[in-house]
């Protein structure tokens, strides 16, 4: 190769290389940067230290081994469904009728996502509708393939949206920008509203909390962030710059609770002493592993997360709809069903866009079918 061939090639790799970071720095859906004076406000929290959110029991998450990163790159066995989910169609009308303030009505649209209807108020929370959870369109973890696909134009007039945390597979740049206009109150965890702001959701439509903070929603509904053992981010950078939390739902009749994601910590059963019992609790259940299970349960944790929150009925989640871990796509479900066995909680296990009103059982084993 000659000097010049050898000028030109590097030349190509540089232009290469910068187009690729202008991409990445450009890119809308890594969301917005935490200003001073927003810093400022970050720095009161007493979960805020030396720049960073800490969780609240101390959790070192050493680098996968080796081993676990080659998995990644293999197709394992039944880590995805092989063939198309026959789901249940979101029901809009079915959903709008379920009017009975003393009763819940909600549906789940695979991994966290959940519609939720308390108190007569519609509650969307984590909803993620966009096709892959990554920073990019074009790579990155793909939904599953459900027959009945759903989108913010099917929903039904939604009050409020309330935001775990900031991972992609939480906080999505479509289905954020498609509800802007329709919804008026989002609720996040701090450092959360950067992104939403960015994206241009009106500040004044933003509630952002700490752990333990209460706002009131109306007279009926009170909103609380719980603590969480999980972490933050969603560029190279800013792992850890957002908080990350569950959510207490408390009505006047009913408490519904959502975990967010979480590893197993004490501070559930403090959950549950402080909010407790809840009638309906979503608790994630899926894309664990060994090598990180101090910021994602293993779903035998889920159900002793449960019980510790004091849930009369449980919903497990974060599974279903995204490969995120190297388990089969079902093992959450069925480690959780067989570890929830002689706890004193109900289990609904509803497929997805199934509506399910109180203790309605849900329509069976749909994972089998």
């Amino acid at each position: 190769m000659t000097k010049r061939m050898i000028y030109y090639s590097l030349i190509i790799i540089a232009v290469f290389i910068v187009g690729r970071t202008i991409m990445y720095l450009t890119n809308p859906k890594l969301g917005g940067n935490i200003s001073k004076e927003y810093k400022l406000e970050l720095e009161k929290s007493p979960n805020y230290k030396n720049g960073l959110f800490q969780n609240p029991v101390e959790t070192k998450m050493p680098p996968p081994k080796k081993e676990t990163m080659l998995e990644f790159f293999k197709s394992g066995i039944n880590r995805k469904p092989d063939k198309t989910i026959e789901n249940i169609p979101f029901d809009k009308k079915q959903f709008e009728t379920a009017t009975d303030t003393a009763a819940i009505a909600y549906s789940w649209f695979g991994h966290s996502s959940i519609l939720l209807k308390v108190e007569g108020q519609n509650l969307l929370i984590d909803p993620v509708f966009g096709e892959r959870v990554s920073m990019f369109n074009f790579m990155g973890p793909k939904n599953f393939d459900y027959q009945a696909k759903i989108s913010v134009e099917q929903l039904p007039k939604i009050d409020a949206v309330l935001i775990s945390h900031d991972h992609y597979d939480h906080l999505d740049y479509k289905t954020i920008k498609e509800l802007i206009t329709k919804v008026k109150k989002f609720y996040v965890p701090l450092g959360v509203r950067a992104h939403l702001e960015k994206w241009g959701v009106p500040a004044e439509n933003i509630t952002d909390l700490d752990w333990w903070d209460e706002v009131r929603f109306d007279a009926d509904l009170t909103f609380a962030l719980t603590p969480a053992r999980h972490f933050s981010g969603r560029g190279i950078t800013n792992r850890y710059a957002t908080l990350w939390g569950g959510w207490a739902i408390l009505g006047k009749t009913k408490k519904v609770y959502f975990s967010g994601d979480s590893g197993y910590f004490p501070g559930f059963k403090k959950i549950g002493e402080k909010y407790g019992p809840f009638d309906l609790a979503f608790v994630e259940c899926g894309q664990y592993n060994e090598d990180w299970k101090v910021i994602h349960m293993m779903p035998e944790e889920s159900a002793v997360a449960a019980t510790d929150v004091n849930a009369k009925v449980v919903v497990p989640i974060h599974w279903g709809k995204f490969k995120l871990s190297l388990h089969t796509w079902t093992d959450p479900i069925e480690r959780f069903l067989k570890a929830s066995e002689e706890k004193n909680y109900k289990v609904q296990t509803p497929t997805p866009g199934e509506v399910v009103v109180g203790d309605t059982p849900s329509k069976g084993n749909w994972w089998k079918q």
